[in-house]
């Protein structure tokens, strides 16, 4: 009965959007790897270079409200971790600015991003001594 009630859904555009904004965050990734490598940039300098441009892309669209409209058109698709990441550290700290630079910016930047790099941290330690173990035996 709620079926038939509601609207149809928009699933497929939807899957769409997030599949081509997405892909042209890659690509554009791809793109910025390719002009450092082309600059004479050695593969672990340019993709250094690239994780930083994408960051600094991110946050800067961030800033200036761009990024957050792109996120309720694409979805998902601005998920790409680097620039997600980025921009879940961003939102927070500009949204609570007027609390200070301590109190607001400092201890609210990571208020999203904080549990992603605490849980990146201890799995990775734990499947680091897990893949030591293993090797022992």
């Amino acid at each position: 009965m709620c079926a038939k009630a509601s609207p149809p859904g928009k699933h497929l555009a939807r899957f769409g959007c997030a599949f081509g904004v997405g892909g042209a965050i890659c690509a554009l990734g791809q793109a910025c790897l390719q002009l450092y490598r082309g600059l004479g940039a050695a593969p672990d300098t340019a993709a250094a270079l690239t994780s930083v441009t994408l960051v600094a892309l991110s946050a800067l669209l961030t800033g200036f409200k761009v990024y957050d409209n792109l996120a309720r058109f694409a979805g998902a698709g601005t998920l790409v971790p680097i620039t997600g990441f980025a921009n879940a550290v961003v939102s927070p700290a500009m949204e609570f600015r007027a609390e200070g630079m301590v109190l607001g910016v400092g201890a609210r930047m990571f208020a999203i991003a904080g549990p992603v790099i605490v849980y990146g941290t201890v799995a990775s330690a734990l499947y680091g001594l897990l893949y030591d173990l293993l090797n022992r035996i």
